[in-house]
């Protein structure tokens, strides 16, 4: 009786331990973003919220975070030996100062959980376009500030840096297809957004 009972115990933590893993586990479809909202239902208010409140295009939200970390809630950089390259940490990969800077204008967060990445990625690219002058709508120039910082960005670290460029312009390919495919799917959110970020 003690055995079966420990069995079922045993079958209990694995199951549980399958859903912890499940629901955090990276979408399966990361190239259609409305297979992605799907899948994953409870990202898609946050995703939109932070491109309402930050008039950042939710492709581009969502382009950032798949280029970043696909989509992964531990992401960390690291090298082939397993050293930790940097503080860059969860979906957004945003470095420990930076998150430290968000956390004091919004209240709180974690880099663990999607929908404080999704508003991180939105509050953080309105101050780069604040500070530097990119139009919110230029995903391309919005990373490479995002990765060389906006003061980087301002003395041109990212010049000589081809990878870098050519990198941030899959971002933004990337976020072109996702907002296009959001427009088919999500056709009313996306008006409220293109309304939002007219005005």
């Amino acid at each position: 009786m003690e055995k079966i009972k420990s069995a079922f115990v045993l079958l209990a933590l694995l199951f549980s331990a399958g859903c912890v893993t499940t629901n955090v586990a990276p979408p399966k479809n990361q190239a259609d973003a409305c297979a992605i909202l799907s899948e994953k239902n409870k990202w898609e208010k946050p995703t939109f919220n932070a491109a309402y409140d930050w008039g950042i295009s939710p492709g581009t939200i969502l382009s950032f975070i798949k280029h970043e970390s696909s989509f992964r809630h531990d992401a960390k950089p690291i090298d082939k030996n397993g050293n930790k390259l940097s503080s860059a940490y969860g979906y957004s990969q945003a470095l420990d100062g930076t998150w430290s800077d968000y956390e004091k204008a919004r209240g709180s967060g974690k880099r663990k959980k999607y929908e404080d990445s999704a508003d991180f990625i939105g509050w953080y690219l309105d101050k780069i376009s604040f500070q530097t002058g990119v139009q919110k709508s230029d995903t391309k120039n919005l990373y490479l500030a995002f990765h060389e910082g906006p003061a980087g960005y301002k003395r041109g670290t990212y010049k000589g840096k081809t990878w870098l460029i050519n990198y941030a312009e899959r971002v933004e390919n990337q976020a072109e297809i996702y907002d296009n495919q959001l427009a088919r799917c999500e056709k009313g959110k996306m008006k409220k957004f293109m309304r939002v970020a007219e005005n």
